[in-house]
């Protein structure tokens, strides 16, 4: 059987990831997402297991415990990750895997699980945590002439 290192370095070699190894035990993963365009993954392997972190959405301006309660219900229905939230408030998709159980097939599962539930929950944490920002853009972009195109998903807040 593969090191978990190996299985890592095998399944990035083998896709067609934007993938850097920024030291021996950590790789920082650019998911390409289509409501939130970017998602960055990092899998650092550990003594005992494979700890997954990926940036969502910083701190919400507004709404916070409506975000937090949205967040806490999604995380009953996900697969090997859940929302968290760091010392800053800012969301992030995080877990762990023991050793034994990286494969290339559930390095795949798992960054499918976080391209998945980080792009689809983009939009609504964005309407729920920030929707005055969302309309004074909007304002500020009708009032110079800007394009709307980015903003279109939030329409009917206006």
């Amino acid at each position: 059987m593969a090191s978990p290192l190996a299985v890592i370095e095998e399944f990035i070699a083998s896709h067609d990831l934007d993938a850097e190894q920024i030291n021996p035990h950590t790789f920082l993963i650019t998911l390409p997402g289509e409501k939130k365009l970017q998602t960055h993954c990092a899998l650092v392997l550990g003594g005992h297991s494979l700890g997954i972190n990926a940036f969502v959405i910083r701190k919400p301006d507004e709404n916070i415990a409506a975000v937090h309660e949205w967040l806490l219900a999604k995380n009953a229905s996900m697969y090997s990750v859940a929302f968290a939230i760091n010392e800053l408030g800012d969301i992030y998709l995080v877990g762990r895997l023991p050793l034994t159980a990286v494969t290339e097939q559930e390095i795949d599962r798992i960054l499918g699980a976080v391209l998945q539930y980080s792009d689809s929950s983009f939009n609504p944490l964005l309407e729920l945590g920030f929707s005055t920002a969302i309309r004074r853009e909007w304002a500020w972009r009708v009032s110079r002439g800007e394009s709307l195109a980015n903003l279109k998903a939030f329409e009917h807040l206006i």
